[in-house]
């Protein structure tokens, strides 16, 4: 959903069958300062993790990895994006081609979430420039943290250039492209103010596992997580399908007007995907149906619990 935003800059990608493999990839890209390399992320990530040579050794949270890093490398050695001031978030979840484990690569503030028998585990966590961690690689590639946002200027006193230009302004500490925020020569891109280096969060596929959410952060500055998780269960109680519980969770932070600052008038992109844990599509919407059966009133009639952000 574009939102209040002049122009859309989200990608996403869904490949149930990841070129052949079995294994399923899911990504959420929120892009910033332009579409492009959001636009190439969800075209071009998915590949370079099933490329990479950790894949076929099972290796997965080496694939997703060396998929993140060598994408961004790519872009930067790319002549139509050197002169391009955009980067993107990227959240993306691999199921392994067994179905026994789901794989969370993130970098930057879109976020992943599990709905466990209703209960909301995370798995993944922003990166923000205040985090300390976040705040400690930052001032050690040169830069400074300023208004919880990433800073940096030219430092004319070393023999090399930490930033092209000034800059300054970035609230989030890991992103792909973003490449002004990635000139320090004398380090590897782990250590730039900016990486693009993912964490990655492994989760066994248990049977009380329901779905698992992607999304970027114009729905997380919306709601909690666990918000959200209840949101997703009280439709499926009432026989929606996931497709229009998406639909419908963006309409929901979608702010009436542009005068909140800011609070839902974002680019919304968001994921649902079910865990089906060796069930039909209609199997698994009847066992959530069981399991999130609307609460009655003493007359016998439904109530509908309100979610608020």
């Amino acid at each position: 959903m574009q939102g209040w935003r002049l122009t859309m800059e989200d990608a996403h990608c869904a490949d149930l069958d990841l070129d052949g493999t079995e294994a399923s990839f899911f990504g959420v890209y929120d892009g910033h300062g332009g579409s492009a390399v959001a636009k190439y992320t969800g075209e071009t990530l998915h590949h370079r993790v099933r490329d990479s040579k950790y894949f076929d050794q099972k290796e997965y949270v080496k694939a997703l990895t060396d998929a993140y890093l060598r994408l961004d490398k790519e872009l930067a050695e790319d002549q139509s994006f050197i002169s391009d001031p955009s980067g993107c978030t990227a959240v993306t979840a691999l199921i392994t081609p067994d179905q026994k484990s789901i794989f969370v690569a993130n970098a930057g503030d879109s976020r992943a979430v599990i709905s466990t028998d209703g209960k909301c585990k995370p798995l993944s966590y922003d990166h923000k420039p205040s985090d300390p961690k976040e705040s400690e690689r930052i001032t050690n590639a040169g830069g400074f943290v300023e208004f919880n946002r990433v800073n940096g200027k030219r430092n004319k006193s070393k023999p090399y250039s930490i930033f092209i230009i000034p800059i300054g302004n970035l609230a989030l500490s890991r992103a792909i492209g973003d490449f002004e925020f990635k000139q320090n020569n004398t380090l590897p891109p782990e250590k730039q103010a900016v990486t693009c280096h993912p964490d990655v969060i492994e989760h066994t596929i248990t049977a009380e596992d329901e779905f698992f959410v992607l999304a970027c952060d114009g729905i997380w500055d919306c709601m909690t997580n666990q918000q959200v998780v209840n949101y997703i269960r009280q439709q499926l109680a009432e026989n929606i399908r996931l497709e229009e519980i998406c639909e419908q969770l963006m309409d929901y932070c979608l702010s009436p007007d542009n005068d909140g600052g800011g609070i839902g008038c974002d680019n919304m992109s968001v994921i649902i995907v079910a865990i089906l844990n060796g069930k039909t599509e209609d199997e698994w919407y009847e066992w959530m149906k069981s399991r999130t059966t609307p609460k009655k009133d003493t007359f016998g009639n439904d109530i509908k619990e309100v979610v608020k952000p």
